[in-house]
């Protein structure tokens, strides 16, 4: 019987060098650090340094959410990853009709600089690493953190960090989009612009395959759909006047590490050669580090169980070798328990000890790309690398990643991959230790992390209070002023939207203010 990847292709039960007749290492790895990346974007990877551990946090308010920042870098975690509410993410406040019953649950609830103070309290933006998933409203979220920063005294030059941004990936999978996808991706090349110019530091946007791989997404549909994506992201920049060498150092990408290790290893290693040869042979960029695909990496949330939670310790530790094999630069554990509910203060401290563990307790910083030459590992990044190719090539004779996403094709081949797993894992076919195999009758009793639905209303009289203090006459011009300057293409558009939250609009009326000039986004 053969065996198959996650992706569907063939894995040998024995490898050899019949397997690499067209095997030039020269051309197809390089060393490391160096064209076309296959081995690592840096010269000695952890060597010198591990990668940087960095978990994803946030819930209820910003002074509840505060408070496990400062536990986690008490425990040792090098950078911080925010993770926002649904009603931020979608550009609302939290007293709007549509933010009822959300507030605080899946992140923490942003509605202006104040909570944003609030978050980062006692924490030096200085010198902490942040990374912020949001997407639609990233622009607002990055501006918030500046004015938060440069009033602890940090120069916008100092900031370090990284917003997502990736609105593409959301019509793909995720749902959280507020705007259709041209201003969109003029929104993100705005946000280019504006970095290049006042935050020289941030990564502008962290193009993501996990969502994807979360709705479902094989391997090589994760990188495929997601260089797609940059492509299109490429593109708005440089027809926004950018200089492809301007900009693009600052792109960075966003994977998931599952449990099938050798294949997460291999699709890293493609993923990096792949972007490689696009930015140098395709977009012509001159700058080694505009050839660099630099990615942060989760482990695989949709591969924990609520059954036997506990399992999920070991899922995790293999998904977490599985990123450090494969060359991550920085990389959040999820915790064991969080497919019953929000990290535990406990749950969250062992996901940290995973990578420390890993980082200090392994072989696995001493040398660069372990895997380099390995018969398995080489043959399947070449079939990675080309099932990819072609896939990307399907997206581009559609007529690029927003032609496709208009047809629905991104999301109709992860929907396909989905349901054949769903099938296999419901036939047996696919086991799951403590879901269809291995399982017990009983588990033992867990107590899971719980939000006040309180919350709302202490957000809502945050707001109201906020309202009645500020100056709104100064508030409402400064909203005409984006709504003006989001008319046409000739202003950067983040100005505007930075006075505008500095004079204490909040999320929501910023986010309003550019619904009514480009509308929302309506599926078909």
């Amino acid at each position: 019987m053969e065996r198959t990847s996650e992706s569907g292709l063939a894995v040998d039960a024995v490898y050899d060098d019949s397997k690499l007749t067209d095997f030039r290492p020269e051309e197809k790895l390089g060393a490391p650090g160096e064209y076309p990346f296959t081995r690592g974007v840096y010269p000695r990877m952890y060597v010198d340094r591990p990668w940087t551990m960095r978990q994803y946090a946030g819930f209820a308010t910003a002074a509840e959410s505060n408070r496990r920042y400062h536990e986690l870098i008490a425990n040792g975690s090098t950078g911080l990853s925010v993770a926002f509410d649904l009603p931020t993410q979608m550009g609302y406040d939290s007293d709007a009709k549509q933010a009822h019953g959300e507030v605080g649950k899946v992140g923490v609830a942003i509605d202006s600089v104040d909570d944003m103070r609030t978050l980062f309290d006692g924490i030096p933006l200085s010198t902490v690493s942040t990374s912020m998933t949001i997407n639609a409203p990233a622009a607002l979220l990055l501006l918030m953190y500046q004015t938060v920063g440069e009033e602890q005294g940090a120069r916008p030059a100092q900031l370090t960090g990284t917003i997502q941004n990736d609105v593409l990936k959301e019509y793909i999978a995720r749902g959280t989009y507020i705007y259709p996808p041209r201003p969109s991706l003029r929104l993100v090349a705005d946000t280019f612009k504006y970095c290049r110019d006042e935050l020289p530091k941030w990564n502008t946007i962290s193009i993501s395959g996990y969502h994807m791989a979360e709705a479902g997404a094989t391997p090589v549909q994760e990188i495929a759909f997601t260089l797609a994506d940059a492509k299109e992201y490429v593109r708005a920049a440089l027809a926004a006047g950018l200089g492809i060498d301007e900009f693009a150092p600052r792109l960075s990408f966003f994977f998931v590490a599952r449990t099938t290790l050798l294949e997460e290893v291999a699709k890293f290693r493609a993923a990096r050669r792949i972007w490689a040869r696009i930015m140098k042979e395709e977009f012509k960029a001159q700058d080694p580090r505009s050839q660099m695909l630099r990615f942060h990496t989760q482990t695989a949330g949709v591969q924990l169980t609520a059954q036997q939670p506990e399992v999920n310790l070991i899922r995790v530790s293999i998904q977490a070798l599985a990123a450090v094999l494969g060359g991550t630069q920085s990389l959040h554990t999820n915790s064991y328990d969080e497919a019953l509910a929000l990290p535990s203060a406990k749950a969250a401290r062992l996901a940290i000890r995973t990578q420390q563990v890993v980082a200090n307790e392994t072989d696995l910083t001493l040398t660069a790309d372990p895997f380099a030459g390995s018969y398995a590992i080489e043959s399947m990044t070449d079939s990675i690398e080309a099932a990819a190719e072609a896939l990307i090539r399907t997206v581009e004779d559609l007529g690029g990643a927003v032609a496709a996403i208009e047809r629905g094709f991104q999301k109709s081949e992860i929907e396909q991959a989905a349901y054949q797993v769903t099938q296999e894992i419901d036939s047996g076919e696919r086991v799951i230790v403590g879901v269809n195999k291995y399982v017990t009758e009983a588990g033992e009793r867990y107590e899971p992390l719980k939000v006040d639905p309180a919350i709302e209303e202490e957000q809502a009289r945050r707001l109201a209070a906020l309202r009645a203090t500020r100056d709104n006459g100064a508030v409402g011009k400064t909203l005409s002023v984006i709504k003006k300057v989001s008319e046409s293409n000739n202003e950067n558009v983040l100005y505007p939207i930075r006075e505008a939250l500095r004079a204490g609009a909040t999320l929501g009326e910023t986010c309003d203010a550019l619904r009514e000039v480009w509308g929302e986004y309506r599926p078909k």
